[in-house]
């Protein structure tokens, strides 16, 4: 069962009312509820027995006033509840027609479901065993895991070594279990070299970091396609030299033009031997490949734009265009390839203008418009009549006249002048006249051409000065800029100017950013900006332990003079975020690591099982439970126990060296 509407059927069938919306609890999670339920340890505070004929009212009976005395339920007869179907924990209140043993269970008089108190210190559960049901009660749960976790925290070096040993007894770990160990081991940052290399074949991750030559050439070569494909994929530094082996090493038409086909997306250099026997092969398709490898002699770009096959000649044609002369130019323009005459079409007007009996015959109008030299009088048209398309396609042409500009940027609908407004030639007083409805929410990119003149001093001078926030974004992506070009930038009213500065400029000042961390943590293409910025403050941070913001106090731990007993009291914050940049830091606790493995939000638990000071027996759990994949993962992983794990992972491969 899945989805809000399912659970409020379930929860409606059961007699409960859903209590406020959906969130984290900062409770125990649901998994580590059901353990002390179900553990081995567990004594139930009632019985009752399954062939009872009132066994449902009985349970029901029951398990109110175990709640009411405990104290489950709070002043406003509101409780946590978990049962199969609900994910999370949810808030809910009983109705006067309220039935848990009957509806939350596999079958009437068969409940499966645990409650817990809104502040999280009682907890109440109930569970089918063969002959009864059992209701268990636990309670200063808060005060049993702090208990708990200090106690595992306190494990002796002799405590270390039994668990590793029973990490290896007991049943046999499944396939399942060896694939996520293969897949973590192959991400731990101190998994041995050749270790890694034992298994390539099982973690599609391996081939993601940096391997010895001789292992990536082994995988290349390996008899399994899959595997070769994946090394061409995914490998970071495979040389002209491999890519040239992979492919023409390659029997198969079909696995010779995938591997040409990743060697150009990859944008990989391969050598021009290469390139001559592959510009020769017989597949049409390895040949339309090899006419887009980056670095293609442009001789053979020629050759190949002259190809029997009408595929490959569509593609040689963008890159051999400029180098070929009138005849082999007239030749492409009357090609019998619909596609190589278009696209020849479209190369030879970019020089010479199209005119309207031409465009109007034209099967690429929209190409022609945005790219084309357009005959004068064609041009005025679209402008002034043309379809709004046709006015936003012709906004972004490099090629048209200044005074005709000058009327789209009039236009009456707000794309077609936001399109005017980014050309490159423009000067900022032009810029600044044409009227735009510019949403600051909205994604942006870069705009090329500013990009290429982020070398430029002067340009980006004039173009920091812009009325434009697209253009003064773009001049804040720049790796360097002046120092009068900065300072002014810092201080810019669109703060994506002033994120877009920290996440690439390296001249980003520091109270800039320490304003923009204020608001923004990191992206997925700049993770550690602004934060990891080399100008971002590095001292006098503790005065921010106990501000009142969370994303200021996580700054308290990267000051230098912060200490050991900090970690430790900003583990209990009540911000997931504080205890999150807590549990990655390393000098926290065992003890601590070992309580936030419990932590209510998964994103924390997850941090705690990477850390390498969680105690062995926590570990190994894991490594035989839930989140294995993390878990071996962990650093503190003895190399021993990793030799052993990849054992059973791949126990035929031949260590390699």
């Amino acid at each position: 069962m899945g989805g809000r509407d399912e659970l409020t059927a379930l929860l409606g069938r059961a007699g409960l009312e859903l209590v406020g919306d959906r969130r984290v609890e900062e409770v125990l999670p649901p998994p580590f509820a059901w353990r002390r339920v179900a553990a081995w340890e567990a004594e139930p505070a009632v019985r009752v027995r399954s062939d009872r004929t009132d066994l449902v009212d009985e349970l029901n009976a029951q398990w109110h006033r175990l709640a009411t005395e405990a104290g489950v339920l709070d002043a406003d007869g509101v409780f946590l509840l978990h049962t199969s179907g609900s994910g999370g924990w949810v808030r809910v209140r009983l109705t006067e027609d309220w039935d848990l043993a009957g509806v939350l269970g596999e079958r009437p008089g068969q409940p499966e479901f645990v409650t817990l108190s809104p502040d999280g210190d009682m907890l109440l559960g109930a569970t089918t065993e063969e002959y009864d049901v059992w209701l268990v009660s636990v309670d200063r749960l808060r005060q049993r895991q702090e208990e708990a976790a200090r106690a595992v925290a306190a494990e002796t070096a002799e405590d270390r070594a039994a668990a590793w040993t029973k990490l290896f007894e007991g049943p046999k770990p499944t396939e399942r279990m060896l694939d996520a160990w293969a897949r973590g081991l192959s991400l731990n940052p101190a998994a041995p070299a050749e270790l890694r290399v034992r298994l390539v074949e099982r973690s599609p991750y391996t081939l993601y970091s940096r391997l010895p030559t001789e292992v990536v050439d082994a995988v290349l070569a390996h008899p399994d396609w899959t595997m070769r494909k994946a090394a061409a994929e995914s490998s970071p530094d495979l040389t002209p030299e491999q890519w040239s082996r992979l492919i023409l090493g390659e029997r198969e038409e079909r696995h010779r033009w995938l591997a040409t086909m990743l060697a150009a997306e990859r944008w990989a250099r391969i050598p021009e031997e290469t390139c001559r026997r592959l510009a020769a092969d017989p597949s049409a398709r390895v040949r339309s490949e090899t006419a887009r490898l980056k670095g293609l002699p442009d001789a053979l770009a020629v050759e190949l734009s002259a190809d029997p096959d009408g595929g490959v000649r569509a593609v040689a044609c963008l890159t051999a265009w400029p180098h070929l002369d009138t005849r082999a130019r007239e030749a492409l323009l009357a090609d019998p390839h619909g596609t190589v005459r278009a696209r020849a079409l479209l190369l030879h007007h970019r020089e010479h203008p199209m005119p309207r009996s031409v465009f109007e015959a034209s099967a690429v109008q929209r190409d022609a418009l945005e790219s084309c030299l357009l005959e004068r009088e064609l041009v005025e048209r679209l402008v002034r009549h043309g379809e709004l398309g046709e006015r936003r396609a012709l906004a972004a042409n490099p090629r048209l006249a200044p005074d005709l500009v000058a009327l789209l940027a009039e236009d009456p609908d707000d794309s077609v002048r936001a399109a005017v407004s980014t050309r490159a030639d423009l000067t900022e007083e032009q810029r600044a006249a044409i009227r735009i409805d510019f949403d600051p929410r909205q994604s942006s990119h870069a705009l090329d051409w500013v990009v290429a003149l982020h070398d430029d001093e002067e340009a980006m001078r004039r173009l920091a000065a812009s009325s434009h926030p697209l253009v003064r974004r773009s001049v804040a992506r720049a790796r360097h800029l002046p120092a009068d070009v900065v300072e002014r930038l810092a201080r810019d009213e669109d703060r994506v100017v002033q994120l877009f500065l920290a996440e690439s400029c390296d001249d980003a000042p520091a109270e800039m950013l320490m304003r923009v961390w204020q608001w923004w943590d990191g992206s997925l293409t700049a993770p550690d900006r602004p934060r990891g910025h080399p100008n971002f403050p590095r001292h006098d941070l503790l005065r921010y332990a106990d501000d009142p913001s969370p994303r200021m106090r996580r700054l308290a731990l990267d000051d230098p003079e912060s200490t050991p007993d900090l970690v430790e009291r900003l583990s209990r914050d009540p911000s997931d975020e504080v205890r999150h940049r807590v549990a990655t830091d390393p000098r926290l606790s065992a003890f601590a690591a070992a309580r936030l493995l419990e932590d209510p939000h998964e994103h924390i638990r997850q941090a705690a099982a990477l850390h390498p000071r969680l105690p062995a027996r926590l570990l190994t759990g894991l490594l035989r439970g839930g989140g294995v994949e993390t878990a071996a993962r962990n650093p503190a992983l003895p190399v021993d126990v990793m030799h052993r794990m990849v054992e059973l992972i791949n126990p035929s491969a031949t260590e390699a060296g």
